[in-house]
């Protein structure tokens, strides 16, 4: 092998190595912004579990009138936060007029700067009031936006 070769060989490795570096690192900052992303869906969809068990224990519990006067009650599990779905409502309360997703968001980001769902989350989570009844899809065009019922 010619010192012009060897040298020549030397340079596209190098290149090659700092190619490879820079696409790792990319790769690591995307994964980052995963892992951050999962762990928001992770703690909207603990929070989903939670407010189950809530109904399912009230929908097993026994009318008060049937319970003997001694036991005291069962303590309730509190949240830290309040769920997504309660704040997404009340800032729909706020407003008479229908509003996008992304508004909502933003407002939500503004009242609450120590919450940061995804924009996806919100929708997911606005879906699922819809499923409930709790609120309204309205559709114009290729745009969504949501009101609360008149029951909510």
């Amino acid at each position: 092998m010619t010192r012009q070769s060897a040298a020549t060989l030397r340079a596209r490795l190098v290149d090659q190595a700092a190619s490879d570096l820079e696409e790792n690192r990319r790769r690591q900052r995307e994964l980052t912004e995963k892992i951050k992303l999962l762990k928001q869906e992770e703690a909207i969809l603990v929070d989903i579990l939670r407010l189950a068990e809530k109904y399912e224990g009230l929908a097993e519990a026994s009318p008060r009138s049937e319970q003997a006067p001694e036991e005291p009650a069962p303590p309730k599990e509190t949240s830290r936060q309040p769920l997504l779905g309660d704040l997404l409502l009340s800032l729909l309360g706020a407003h008479e007029e229908p509003r996008p997703a992304k508004e909502l968001r933003d407002e939500l980001l503004k009242k609450h700067p120590d919450r940061s769902p995804t924009p996806q989350v919100v929708r997911n989570t606005l879906e699922s009031l819809v499923a409930k009844g709790r609120i309204r899809r309205h559709k114009q065009q290729r745009s969504v936006k949501y009101t609360l019922t008149a029951s909510a």
